[in-house]
């Protein structure tokens, strides 16, 4: 199964959106997803399918496949200019001649009141107005789903073969509506043009990341005498395992990790982050930013298409296509516009006819409701917004995995966040450690005897009961722990297996790892260690302040302390959720004395601590049947909570597992983008509902008020057209509009 990205040439509304999906649907496709915002249609292709016949079919509707998978299909289309700009300035001189047919009683043109002269000026925009919108009319109707081009096709012929029969039957001052036919195809694709222009400006943030994607790469590779040659390849060869040249100045060509040197990064593109980051041996760079400063010799982890960029710039695309539950009315109610408005067009010069008795204005009103009427404003509301809130959303280091999540944002009541890497920046260092390492004695429940790491007593910790002594010195002690903990995955045992790596570990008959609870092992001669959290200390001491406690056979060997430094904006995050009524809760697996020190020192409102994953998962089930709920984190732990929150939010230093689960991921290094997820959410909304309403009452007012014959044919194509424009307008406000 092959996920396809075709550019359309065409597909301009919910109709044309609706028409193709139903086409590739019938053709045997899954996951059909038509955006008439960019253009681009998504789908699941098996191997036996030929896309040949899938373009052909397409074409065969109206529609033009111009691009596949990012290779263009036809190199001298994209080439040309605009084509509703081209039409438009090919019609407009002959309509302009003839619209001063309109303005006789003021400037009296006598040669221009033949009526032959006037077919001699309508027939080429006639004929050009019909290659387009008569050919789209035929074919939609043709398949059983008429678009809007029925309606334009309909009222410019209309007006034509009225005057043509006026003028062939010698009756040209009561049939002359020429001006009114070339007016009509004129107005309405100078609004397509204006149109396509606008929405085109929903796309430029996602375009500007898709160019990022090819640049020129400087390979290194060996000669036969083992020298260095480096030579200049597209990025779009690379493979994974190659070895790269990256200088100051350059775009990174492809996501990988440093062997040699060192390096300024600006990752704005990716993050949104403006302020350049250090990278050193063993960080990875991201394919697409930009070194400011430094060199550095890397190998290639993700090939282009792979890549961190690539994928980011296929899910927006993906998002774009999805359709979220507002637009569902949006688009029952589009498939039916078209035939519905013929059916009222029907009726206004049936009920004009027997009410003024005169053919000619009845007619006229029947035209004007048919060119007013305009389904592709109500399908352009959605997927317009839609795609300017992700564009904005990708811009600034906002990753949508889908469009349905911008609307859930409008009903979140609160937001549940991870304590470990979430809240703090997830980066441990060393703080303490400290062994029991006499014997043990009991003696009103403390210990007598104990020796710490830096070699002070030990006097406050409680003491399990011992029946022999045990001694262990400190080499020994860091050798265990790390050959526990380097099968751990957890931040905390990162920082200890950095401090206290070895090349004598343990080889352990076994090892697992409990979830809750730690690392548990078993050596060859049948001694249990343990390295976990107080839970498994828990029998024998009291002092539940440590964040890993070891014991040996049961019996608690020692403990150790990690630092972890909260991050600088997670108090202002908290506060601005505050300050929008939106509880804040902390879920953590952590013991529950720090997690209720963080959370007043953030200003948290409840907390709830020492969480299994299973815990969590039920935990935020539960409050989502209350209210619904974000959840915020990061780790492998938290992945079942993100799936089952109305929706998940990860960062771009999770785990894959908690980026791949997650329905938002903040790509700017922490949670400051929080507040911009929550306020693009809500007011891409907004303007979705603001574009629908605009839709629905342009339509309920127009349509009357040309029936009734207070707007002529000519007025109505130019209105048409322009609500299109107001729409897009509307959806482009998001860009610069203020949400937080």
């Amino acid at each position: 199964m092959e996920t396809m990205n075709w550019k359309v040439d065409g597909l301009t509304c919910a109709n044309c959106a609706l028409t193709i999906s139903k086409y590739l649907q019938k053709e045997g496709l899954q996951n059909v997803k038509a955006n008439p915002a960019s253009g681009e249609v998504l789908f699941d292709i098996i191997e036996t399918i030929d896309t040949d016949k899938l373009e052909k079919g397409l074409k065969s509707l109206g529609y033009t496949v111009t691009e596949r998978n990012g290779v263009v299909s036809n190199t001298e289309e994209k080439k040309k200019m605009n084509r509703f700009l081209r039409y438009v300035l090919i019609c407009a001189p002959f309509t302009l001649v003839l619209m001063l047919h309109m303005i006789e009683k003021w400037v009296h043109i006598h040669w221009l009141m033949n009526p032959w002269v006037q077919l001699g000026l309508c027939l080429p925009v006639y004929i050009i107005g019909m290659s387009y919108f008569g050919r789209s009319a035929w074919k939609s109707m043709r398949n059983g789903l008429p678009n809007m081009n029925v309606l334009v096709a309909v009222g410019a012929t209309a007006a034509f073969v009225y005057s043509l029969y006026g003028t062939l039957t010698g009756q040209a001052e009561e049939y002359m509506f020429y001006e009114t036919a070339a007016t009509i195809i004129t107005l309405v694709f100078l609004g397509n043009y204006m149109e396509d222009a606008s929405v085109q400006q929903t796309q430029r943030a996602l375009n500007s990341l898709a160019k990022s994607q090819k640049v020129m790469a400087n390979m290194i590779a060996f000669d036969d005498q083992h020298q260095e040659q480096i030579f200049p390849v597209e990025n779009t060869v690379l493979h994974v395992g190659d070895l790269i040249l990256i200088k100051s100045g350059e775009q990174i060509p492809a996501d990988c990790k440093i062997l040699w040197g060192e390096a300024t990064v600006n990752e704005a593109i990716i993050t949104g982050e403006s302020l350049p980051l250090t990278k050193k041996q063993k960080d990875t760079l991201i394919g697409g930013s930009i070194v400011i400063d430094g060199t550095v010799k890397a190998q290639v982890t993700a090939t282009a298409k792979d890549s961190v960029l690539a994928n980011i710039v296929n899910l927006v695309k993906q998002a774009q296509g999805e359709k979220p539950p507002v637009q569902q009315l949006a688009d029952k109610i589009s498939a039916i516009f078209v035939p519905l408005v013929l059916g009222i067009a029907l009726i206004t010069f049936a009920a004009n006819w027997i009410i003024l008795k005169e053919f000619t204005p009845a007619l006229m009103r029947s035209i004007a409701v048919l060119v007013i009427a305009c389904p592709c404003a109500m399908g352009l509301a959605t997927p317009a917004a839609i795609a300017v809130g992700l564009g904005r959303a990708a811009k600034n280091g906002v990753l949508f995995r889908n469009a349905k999540s911008l609307e859930l944002f409008k009903n979140i009541t609160q937001v549940v966040f991870d304590k470990t890497g979430t809240l703090t920046t997830g980066r441990f260092t060393l703080a303490d450690w400290a062994i029991v390492n006499s014997e043990w004695s009991m003696v009103n429940n403390q210990v007598q005897h104990g020796v710490a790491a830096n070699g002070s007593e030990v006097s406050t910790a409680d003491s399990p009961t011992h029946n022999s002594p045990l001694t262990i010195d400190g080499t020994e002690f860091q050798r265990i722990v790390y050959s526990l903990e380097k099968y751990s995955n957890h931040p905390i045992a990162a920082c200890i297996n950095t401090a206290w790596k070895t090349n004598k570990d343990e080889r352990w008959a076994s090892i697992e790892e409990i979830k809750g609870l730690g690392m548990k092992a078993v050596t060859k001669n049948g001694v249990e260690w343990i390295a976990g959290s107080y839970k498994a200390a828990a029998a024998q001491t009291t002092d539940e302040t440590h964040n890993v406690y070891v014991l040996r056979n049961g019996v608690l060997v020692g403990w150790v302390d990690v630092k972890d430094e909260l991050r600088p904006e997670a108090k202002p995050i908290v506060q601005y959720l505050k300050s929008k009524h939106i509880k804040t809760i902390l879920l953590s697996g952590d013991r529950k004395v720090k997690s209720e020190a963080i959370a007043k020192e953030l200003g948290i409102d409840e907390v709830i601590a020492e969480q299994t994953p299973e815990q969590k998962l039920e935990v935020v089930e539960r409050l989502n049947k209350a209210n619904p709920t974000a959840m915020v984190g990061d780790g492998i732990n938290d992945a079942p909570a993100l799936a089952k929150a109305t929706i998940g939010i990860s960062l771009s230093e999770a785990s894959q597992v908690a980026m791949q689960t997650a329905d938002v991921v903040l790509m700017s290094h922490g949670l400051k983008n929080l507040p911009l997820s929550l306020g693009l959410g809500k007011h891409t909304f907004l303007t979705i509902k603001q574009n629908l309403f605009w839709a629905f009452f342009y339509n309920i007012i127009a349509i009357p008020v040309a029936a009734f014959g207070l707007l002529t044919p000519t007025f109505g194509a130019l209105v048409m057209g322009m609500s299109d424009v107001v729409l897009a307008i509307n959806s482009v406000r998001l860009f610069v509009k203020r949400v937080v």
